[in-house]
């Protein structure tokens, strides 16, 4: 049997294949690291240099890219979890890179302090989501990632090098989106805010309604989204703004009826069908799209920013200038409507202002994101590829961590600092130990 050698430096006996949630990329590491701490962490890089072999971090497993796929050192940073400081002065919090975000918000709250803006799920670890541009909807606050006052991150000779605008600015920049092709966060200081309610009000929209208003509902809201039903004229919105309150959460049996039973319950069932039988499919999309009903609730950020997500599966994501959204979703909703493809899960739209971090989808420019999906186990290649070639005529970025085919040709034209990321990955890793096929192919040998 093979053996494993642990952080320390020791053999473990432990082997085997290592697989992303979407279940579309697997990979089969030489040997585990689970460090407790971040010398140990800093050990086990160091043995992996020694020994030839490159090293991949992973955090919750959410990415569909093969960004985390290593057949060298897989480090699992799951016992680095917990919130080091809290600053209550600066308004920071300094937290373990493994935490998982459901971990910091709820801590967070408990101390009467909020993340400004999150994602729509909560699974995945602080480190993993910010390396890959994690991203929720804003017409001001931008991305996790743009959140962040201060890194820790182990670099390729085993050095602990600490980061902010003042220490390290040049690292900073470009470590809040790093891909892990720089080194290994180990700790991230995000910037807080005393804890606030939003009021969400979710509704029902047709879909051409909420094009022709798109601009006058992004403007008017702090917090706008959508989601459309492919086969179908309709659209479900969410809009999300600061309230003062009281707090009145969504009712027990609506909030069951909603976010689990019909979108992820029925709507998993729904699913199944559909893969079996694909000509069910547009029938499906229209009950689907009409069965969530408008509701309105107050809570706390992390109870209205994020849902639960059960139904598995494949995701790309595209990053076109916020201008440019209409006229790519009205050339996605022909595209489908002419092709014979059956599409089971609904398109999400959601935006961000114009950010300063390099590799960001965002970097210099206000920011529209369309994500089509497709249920795991289903052909998407088909539905992705035209997809794609629709994003990309309008300069589109795809989501780090999420399928796309471009390369460091394509990036070195989409990303105007591309060229500064990738000299200071030539400064801070020359010999490619954070190397794997994601990043050869996105940021070059």
């Amino acid at each position: 049997m093979s053996s494993t050698r642990t952080a320390s430096g020791r053999a473990s006996g432990r082997n085997g294949t290592w697989r992303n949630w979407g279940g579309n990329v697997s990979a089969r590491p030489a040997r585990e690291a689970t460090p407790a701490s971040v010398d140990e962490l800093a050990a086990a890089v160091r043995g992996a240099a020694e020994d030839g072999l490159r090293v991949k971090a992973v955090g919750a497993e959410h990415s569909f890219t093969s960004i985390a796929a290593t057949d060298g050192v897989l480090i699992r940073p799951h016992l680095l979890t917990g919130i080091r400081s809290l600053d209550r002065d600066a308004m920071t919090v300094t937290v373990e890179a493994g935490t998982p975000l459901r971990r910091l918000n709820m801590a967070l709250a408990r101390e009467g302090l909020s993340l400004t803006n999150m994602g729509d799920i909560m699974e995945q670890t602080v480190a993993g989501a910010t390396s890959t541009g994690t991203h929720g909807t804003g017409r001001d606050s931008a991305s996790i990632a743009a959140q962040i006052r201060g890194l820790e991150l182990v670099t390729a000779d085993g050095s602990v090098l600490t980061c902010s605008e003042r220490e390290n600015p040049e690292v900073f920049a470009a470590a809040r989106i790093g891909l892990g092709a720089l080194g290994v966060v180990t700790a991230i200081t995000f910037a807080v805010e005393p804890l606030f309610l939003l009021t969400a009000r979710e509704e029902p929209m047709p879909f051409e309604r909420v094009l022709a208003e798109f601009e006058e509902l992004w403007a008017e809201n702090e917090h706008f989204e959508f989601y459309w039903f492919p086969h179908t004229g309709n659209t479900n919105t969410k809009r999300n703004n600061r309230s003062a309150g009281p707090e009145r959460p969504a009712g027990r049996f609506q909030g069951w009826l909603d976010d689990e039973f019909l979108s992820n319950g029925v709507f998993h069932a729904a699913n199944w069908v559909g893969r079996a039988v694909p000509a069910t499919i547009p029938t499906i999309a229209r009950i689907s799209s009409r069965a969530l009903s408008a509701r309105t609730y107050t809570d706390t950020p992390y109870k209205v920013f994020t849902s639960p997500r059960r139904v598995r599966f494949v995701e790309m994501e595209y990053a076109v200038p916020r201008a440019a959204v209409v006229e790519a979703l009205r050339e996605l909703r022909a595209m489908v409507e002419r092709s014979p493809l059956r599409i089971s899960f609904p398109v999400e739209v959601r935006t961000a202002p114009a950010d300063d971090i390099p590799l960001s989808t965002a970097s210099g420019r206000d920011t529209a994101y369309i994500a089509v999906h497709m249920f795991r186990g289903t052909p998407y290649r088909a539905y992705f590829t035209a997809a794609e070639r629709i994003f990309t005529a309008h300069e589109g970025r795809p989501h780090w961590g999420k399928v796309h085919t471009r390369d460091a040709e394509y990036f070195s034209r989409a990303y105007p600092r591309f060229g500064e990321f990738t000299a200071l990955r030539d400064r801070l890793d020359p010999d490619r130990l954070f190397l794997n096929d994601y990043l050869r192919r996105v940021l070059g040998p």
